[in-house]
């Protein structure tokens, strides 16, 4: 049995979707494209500071996708990303149904799980309040 407190390893719940789940390698390979491919992050802005993304990306919460899918370029290859691939894989299948061209789903803790690297945010300090604010 393992220690009491052993941090047991993920094991990801069975994958559903029709858009590809990618791993690191392909990854990789799309984001030396850059301008052949967008990564759209589809997790909140809290997920974002907490996990990290890939340096460059657009951020549509996933509730937010189809209110904001004319936002999104049709001339690239999309790599959806969430933190273990499964919001995303969810998006991607949505927006192949509205003609996108989804390359895959990414999971950034799949991604560092594989020995990737990801880009980690750091917030900026809150601002100080001031006396009109305080009024």
């Amino acid at each position: 049995a393992p220690a009491a407190g052993a941090q047991q390893p993920y094991v990801a719940p069975p994958w559903t979707y029709k858009t590809k789940q990618l791993n690191r390698a392909e990854i990789d390979a799309l984001l030396a494209k850059p301008g052949q491919v967008l990564v759209l992050d589809v997790r909140r802005p809290d997920e974002l500071i907490s996990k990290g993304s890939f340096p460059v990306f657009l951020n549509i919460q996933t509730a937010d996708v189809e209110k904001y899918a004319d936002y999104i370029p049709k001339d690239r290859s999309i790599i959806t990303v969430s933190n273990r691939a499964h919001r995303a894989g969810d998006v991607g299948d949505k927006l192949t149904a509205r003609g996108f061209k989804i390359a895959g789903a990414a999971g950034t803790l799949d991604y560092e799980d594989q020995g990737g690297k990801v880009a980690h945010i750091t917030p900026p300090p809150p601002r100080p309040a001031t006396a009109a604010a305080a009024k």
